[in-house]
């Protein structure tokens, strides 16, 4: 099969991942195997392959927002059928008996395995799955469409969630791609007043197009105080930022998996009970419950669409900011 594979990591600008001809992964016992239609970009990805992230397997073939149609099966596999249209996202695996399994936080197992980066993703023809860790997909979604739910949908939403935020409050989001673009949406839906700060003047236009209170920098005051805030940029620098334009009591939400240095601040910027929370990974449940909101609202999936040979250029338009939405490759 065709995959476009990561053999070493470098900047996204030296176009890291090669176009190769691997061999068709088979599917073991409790497996599905799927043929990949399209995989959303993530900036995880980014972070794949450029090596921000420690690489558990070289080489690897990225990609973990994952839509495809079931090819094969193996021992013991009964959830889905052949020609199935699945989802598989970030979480690959866990071990299910570990304290954080145990406490209904598989995102935090000691043994979790994800997808693009411990074992091969979606940026290639085929991919496998164990049937518990594949979703089936809305069927209100096009392929297309459905890719970014997997990820930026469900971190998008676990972060919503842990924000706190609810009808009649005001929710504050700082980087407007992937995910911010499907959380305005549904906190939308949830009864939120949603403020967007970002710089790129088209990521502002969509952000007015889809229901923004109000858009502006990330240095700019806002005209309310916020109740929750979640920054999508992998920007440290944004912290206090977001702090400054919280209300007392206001819940703050990281939600990216890296992010450059947060600098020194005031303590009166984390006084009056503010709180500061990363999120990491998802869960099973999130999956599930996200692509039921997501069926329900409808959610509405801004994309632009690249070839699998075009991989490395998608990637440095991700890096650049120059994706309206979110970025998907077709297989």
């Amino acid at each position: 099969m065709r995959a476009m594979v990561l053999e070493r990591p470098r900047p996204a600008d030296e176009s890291p991942l090669n176009l190769r001809d691997i061999p068709r992964p088979i599917p073991g016992p409790g497996e599905i195997r799927v043929q990949v239609r399209c995989c959303g970009l993530c900036h995880t990805d980014l972070h794949t392959v450029e090596g921000d992230l420690q690489l558990p397997k070289l080489p690897v073939v990225p990609g973990h927002q994952i839509v495809g149609a079931v090819d094969a099966a193996g021992s013991g596999a009964r959830t889905f059928k052949e020609g199935d249209r699945v989802g598989i996202p970030w979480l690959h695996s866990t071990c299910g008996h570990c304290e954080y399994c145990r406490r209904d936080l598989e995102n935090l197992c000691d043994s979790a395995r994800f997808t693009g980066l411990h074992v091969d993703g979606g940026y290639a023809e085929y991919t496998v799955v164990h049937e518990n860790y594949a979703y089936p997909i809305p069927k209100i979604f096009s392929d297309e469409n459905a890719a970014p739910l997997l990820c930026a949908g469900i971190i998008g939403y676990r972060s919503y969630r842990l924000s706190g935020a609810g009808s009649g409050q005001r929710l504050g989001l700082y980087g407007f791609g992937a995910s911010a673009h499907l959380v305005l949406q549904f906190a939308r839906h949830c009864g939120c007043e949603v403020y967007v700060f970002t710089r790129t003047a088209a990521h502002r236009e969509l952000a007015k197009s889809l229901g923004a209170a109000w858009v502006g920098a990330a240095e700019d005051a806002a005209p309310h105080p916020l109740d929750a805030a979640i920054i999508f940029a992998p920007a440290g620098g944004l912290v206090p930022h977001a702090l400054r334009a919280l209300r007392r009591a206001g819940s703050l939400v990281l939600a990216g998996i890296t992010m450059s240095p947060i600098p020194q601040m005031d303590y009166s910027l984390v006084y009056q009970e503010r709180t500061i929370r990363s999120v990491a990974n998802c869960t099973r449940q999130d999956a599930r419950e996200f692509l039921e909101l997501a069926a329900d609202v409808p959610l509405h999936t801004e994309i632009q669409i690249f070839d699998l040979e075009r991989a490395n250029q998608a990637l440095q338009a991700l890096k650049r900011s120059e994706i309206k939405g979110a970025g998907v490759l077709r297989i």
